[in-house]
């Protein structure tokens, strides 16, 4: 198969296979959330065989369309199953196994499906994967003999669907059907699905015909497809209730007309193709009658659907927010226009506040929209604890708290890869193995807390365990004997201490395993979180365990800030941040022998921070008094940052700085830039990189 290619012979603007990718996505997460939350009670329900057995026969149909074979059969071979499964229900099952199987093809498939996002071939060889699934499945049936066959599908559920009075199940040469088939509303791209049933049932027929015709190359198939349904023409020597069972295993199926013809007289219709009509009568939708008192009588399907929730391409949201950032730089530039000073426009201040108004509510409602829950995120780690217990032969209980809380979907990107590592290292670092934890009076599973809640304008990730903790001594003597220490050790705090585990190559492993060793991992997490605007705190008690607290911005787009000046610079500090601002008197400051100045507020003492020093700024105002002092905390830390005036509060819209000017040690401290009203450029602060200068 060539590169990335779908049935089109085109790539990633092609409807059919980003709507493949999205649904293949959801069903594999899904699939995931299954297979653990079942293995978790060693046994695995009759519902969630159902579902399973649903899922793959979605993913086998969907894949084999868009001609992604090695998916395809890896998904059939799991529908065979789980068919087994369900049909035969045996007893005393591998679970673990099972699930291994399972989890194994998910990741076959995540990983394919990455090929195709990244455009690349998609040639995993799933040959293997499928032997063993054949393999184990031959297994259970030798050891759950049955008389009952089983190879064929046989509906065991009264069909939810309307079917018409003649459903003979003789089984001749050849019987004839004709099927309508209607999707659910606001499912979208009909066609495509309508593609989708036709590829499924092509094993089974001998002749097939559909109505509308062109489904693939023409956009009025959708909507004759919502106003009459899907019709379908069927020769076929299997019975009516194969027929059935398959199409009833169609994805967003409504309704389902089937209908068993005594010959082939409609049949004749497709003699040539230019016979091929669309009736012009609509086909009415049967409904039972708790049906009908339920849903709103529509009298054109296709065209009153009421949707509540729709999805949307992240790359317009994106757009969408840097146009409100523009829009928020424009609104400054008019308002605080320089032709404007000194005038007194009453009538233009009331249509600028009530236009300030309209951009805050805009800008609310796209930030909402951005905001996205971090369950997903923390889904995904209850596979990482259960390969990791299994592999390190630990027993772990991952408990989640407040998955509901949102944040940007760009910092969530962002988190995945850190909280990935920190859980990681909790089973491996953090956990002890059973016989230890039980020999200090612990239970035997361990136990890793992983939580998140709201912190005013951040949002709180802790990754809290019950092992081993940290060992302080350890930590300082690696830190030494790596020359990692950057003052003294006596003036370093616990959490100091603790954090030295996050600069690059250290690591307090002994010996290099699968997963940890090799002094990679932790700093990643801080690299990535800082470059999010995020702080890393580590707390540890040696023998009871250790917490680790990502704190986090809600957003990374638009912020409320203060800006000062320096000389004829401008710079930009978050008010989340400032505690107060106030012009020092001389009686406080204080100057100690190496040259650091501090100043005295109201019994403690506190760094001061030039700004005209830390950046080279020229300014006539040198004297401290003659200023103004901005103090400012983050993680707990405190400093006096001192610039020339305060200009005034304002939203900003942050830019990003170019990386070569981030690799620029002059410019620590600055987490990006923003446009004023009047076109400068005023730099925004970084607190938590100013205060570690």
């Amino acid at each position: 198969m060539k590169e990335g290619v779908g049935l089109s012979g085109q790539y990633s603007n092609e409807p059919m296979l980003d709507m493949y990718i999205f649904e293949t996505t959801q069903n594999i997460e899904q699939l995931e959330m299954l297979i653990l939350d079942n293995e978790k009670a060693s046994f695995y329900t009759q519902e969630a065989i159902n579902e399973i057995f649903r899922i793959m026969h979605t993913i086998k149909g969907s894949s084999a369309m868009m001609l992604f074979d090695n998916i395809s059969n890896l998904a059939h071979s799991i529908e065979d199953l789980f068919y087994f499964l369900r049909e035969l229900k045996p007893q005393n099952i591998d679970c673990s196994i099972l699930s291994d199987f399972v989890l194994e093809s998910v990741d076959f498939i995540k990983a394919e499906l990455q090929k195709i996002k990244d455009k690349c071939n998609v040639d995993g060889d799933s040959s293997i994967l499928i032997a063993n699934i054949k393999g184990f499945l031959v297994r259970l049936k030798e050891e759950n003999p049955s008389e009952v066959e089983i190879n064929k599908p046989v509906s065991t559920n009264q069909p939810r669907y309307y079917i018409k009075k003649d459903n003979s199940q003789a089984i001749q040469d050849n019987n004839f059907f004709e099927a309508t088939i209607y999707f659910e509303n606001g499912c979208e791209m009909e066609n495509i699905r309508a593609f989708s049933v036709i590829h499924n049932l092509k094993e089974l027929v001998k002749e097939i015909y559909y109505i509308p015709e062109n489904i693939i190359d023409s956009d009025e198939s959708i909507e004759i497809i919502r106003e009459k349904g899907f019709k379908i023409f069927i020769k076929t020597s299997k019975s009516y209730d194969e027929i059935n069972e398959s199409l009833k295993q169609t994805i967003f199926l409504k309704d389902l007309e089937l209908i068993q013809l005594e010959n082939d007289e409609k049949f004749e219709q497709f003699g040539s193709k230019s016979q091929i009509v669309v009736e012009v009568s609509p086909i009415k939708v049967p409904q039972t009658q708790a049906q009908a008192s339920k849903e709103p009588q529509e009298k054109d399907v296709g065209t009153s659907i009421n949707q509540s929730i729709i999805s949307v391409n992240v790359t317009k949201l994106d757009k969408l927010m840097d146009l409100i950032g523009e829009m928020v730089i424009a609104e400054a530039m008019v308002t605080q226009n320089p032709d404007l000073k000194g005038f007194n426009f009453k009538n233009f201040r009331k249509a600028s506040h009530h236009l300030h108004k309209i951009t805050l509510e805009l800008q609310d409602i796209i930030m909402s929209v951005r905001m996205v829950p971090l369950s997903m995120t923390f889904q995904k780690m209850n596979r990482i604890v259960r390969d990791m217990s299994k592999k390190l032969g630990k027993e772990v209980h991952l408990e989640l708290i407040g998955e509901e809380t949102e944040v940007d979907k760009n910092i969530i990107e962002h988190i995945s890869d850190p909280l990935m590592h920190l859980v990681r290292n909790a089973v491996d670092h953090g956990i002890e193995d059973p016989k230890d934890r039980e020999a200090g009076g612990k239970p035997k599973t361990g136990k890793i807390i992983l939580e998140a809640k709201n912190a005013g304008s951040d949002v709180l990730i802790i990754i809290k365990d019950d092992g081993k903790g940290l060992n302080k001594e350890k930590i300082l003597k690696r830190a030494r004997e790596n020359d990692l220490l950057i003052k003294s050790e006596q003036e370093m705090t616990d959490r100091e201490i603790y954090s030295l585990i996050l600069l690059p190559g250290f690591s307090t492993k002994d010996t290099i395993t699968e997963f940890s060793g090799r002094g990679v991992g932790m700093d990643v997490v801080k690299r990535n979180i800082e470059l999010v605007g995020g702080t890393v705190l580590i707390d540890s008690t040696e023998g009871i365990g250790s917490t680790i607290t990502l704190k986090l911005p809600l957003t990374l787009a638009i912020i409320d800030g203060m800006n000062v000046k320096v000389g004829s610079s401008c710079y930009t500090i978050p008010i989340t941040t400032i505690k107060e601002s106030f012009r020092p008197k001389e009686s406080d400051l204080i100057k100690e022998p190496d040259g650091n100045e501090l100043i005295m507020v109201r019994g403690k003492c506190y760094p001061i921070l030039r700004l005209h020093q830390q950046y080279d700024i020229k300014t006539d105002i040198t004297n401290l008094t003659e200023g103004i002092i901005i103090m400012v905390e983050q993680d707990e830390r405190t400093i006096c940052i001192f610039a020339d005036a305060l200009l005034g509060q304002q939203q900003v819209v942050v830019k990003t700085l170019p990386n070569y000017i981030k690799n620029t040690r002059k410019i620590q401290g600055l987490a990006g830039c923003t446009l004023l009203g009047d076109g400068s450029i005023s730099l925004i602060l970084d607190i938590g990189g100013l205060i570690k200068i």
